[in-house]
């Protein structure tokens, strides 16, 4: 029926095919942009921004480790540790100590080994040694804040760069200006500008998350100072440990 109705409009199957070829021609081809074909078309401050996404990951990963690391530890340590210098067995407790890999740990290790001194020096050790362990857990942090900050004003910059050498293009053009000259310059300069936002934006969620566990941490450190200061006080504890020095 519908080749009785193209010899009626007086086309054969040649013309048809022919003219359905055309039509297919004739619709626009829609181009697809790949994320690495973004990434390359951003520029050299594309391999900025790769830069501090690797520094960034890197520091994340590390610091991440390192306070799950320090915020893990054994629920029974204090209560051993209570035992022990009850019972006056200071050597033991130590020992007990050098097994955990923790601040907590070394907070209560730096405390009995200045057991025989005053309550005060043991606690101003202790405190020294806390405020250590607090700067080693949060070294790197100020690198990882500032890629936070400094990645989306570095893809800002390539934008603005962008948009200079897209109106540079179009001034020497003449009375040859095409929209597309204007419009792929434009697109290309806000590349830079997404790159710097994701890289800004991972690390600004990292640091946060890593700082949150840092209090944490710090957290359980102040508790384990507070428990073993108040354990030096009892009196059961003062005479064990008079006894001992």
């Amino acid at each position: 029926m519908l080749f009785n109705l193209l010899q009626t409009a007086g086309l054969d199957s040649t013309d048809f095919s022919a003219a359905a070829q055309a039509a297919a021609q004739a619709v626009p081809h829609e181009e697809e942009m790949h994320l690495l074909e973004m990434a390359t078309k951003g520029g050299w401050l594309m391999l900025v921004l790769l830069a501090l996404s690797i520094i960034a990951i890197y520091i994340f990963g590390k610091k991440w480790w390192m306070i799950h690391q320090a915020s893990t530890i054994d629920a029974n340590f204090m209560r051993d540790i209570r035992d022990y210098i009850r019972e006056g067995k200071i050597k033991s407790a130590q020992s007990l100590c050098e097994r955990f890999d923790s601040p907590v740990a070394r907070l209560v290790e730096k405390g009995l080994s200045r057991i025989g001194r005053p309550l005060s020096d043991i606690q101003t050790a202790i405190e020294n040694t806390g405020n250590t362990e607090v700067a080693r857990l949060e070294k790197g942090l100020p690198i990882l804040a500032t890629i936070s900050g400094g990645a989306p004003m570095i893809g800002f910059l390539g934008t603005v760069l962008g948009m200079v050498q897209a109106f540079f293009n179009m001034a020497n053009a003449g009375n040859n200006i095409d929209i597309t000259l204007l419009s792929s310059g434009i697109y290309t300069a806000m590349i830079t500008t997404v790159g710097g936002l994701i890289v800004g934006i991972l690390a600004y969620f990292g640091y946060n998350y890593l700082t949150s566990n840092i209090s944490d941490v710090v957290f359980k450190m102040e508790n384990a100072t507070i428990d073993f200061m108040d354990l030096l006080q009892e009196p059961e504890g003062n005479k064990n440990l008079r006894n001992i020095y």
